[in-house]
């Protein structure tokens, strides 16, 4: 089984965006073979539930994200997951601090999949423009699941 982690700062906002669309496509392609999360690298939202705007977005979807609250990565998601993908640069450093490096090559930013290399999704936290996150975070999934080879089940 194929394992995605998604991981922004408070793992309120961009990573449970990016993990429940992620989840949400998966499941209309009939994939069941793929695991998908979210966390933060920080401690500052821990236990919190998902940002109302980011709420409201996905709720447009009739993506429900109750139950989701915040957790922090930890150096162990390192080993269980085979995918651990960034949401900006800060993250992107801050995961291999706490995952001790990058030696397997498996963190990668988001838009990386999407040919926008090093271009971060903007922080609706900051911004309050959660529909951009949103249009950013489809362009990332949609490169990811090409360059992973994530196609709908043929039935």
């Amino acid at each position: 089984m194929l394992k995605i982690l998604f991981v922004c700062h408070g793992n309120i906002c961009r990573s449970p965006m990016a993990e429940f669309l992620c989840r949400d496509r998966l499941e209309k392609m009939g994939r069941t073979d793929v695991e998908v999360a979210s966390a933060a690298t920080s401690y500052e939202e821990i236990g919190n539930p998902v940002h109302p705007g980011t709420r409201r977005v996905l709720a447009g979807e009739n993506i429900d994200t109750r139950g989701k609250v915040a957790r922090r990565m930890t150096s162990s998601d390192y080993d269980v997951y085979d995918w651990i993908v960034a949401m900006d640069s800060e993250n992107l450093r801050n995961i291999k601090r706490i995952a001790g490096g990058d030696p397997q090559h498996k963190v990668r930013l988001l838009l990386d999949f999407a040919s926008r290399s090093g271009e971060s999704i903007a922080d609706p936290w900051y911004t309050g423009n959660f529909e951009e996150t949103y249009d950013d975070i489809c362009d990332g999934l949609e490169g990811m699941f090409e360059h992973l080879g994530i196609r709908p089940v043929k039935k």
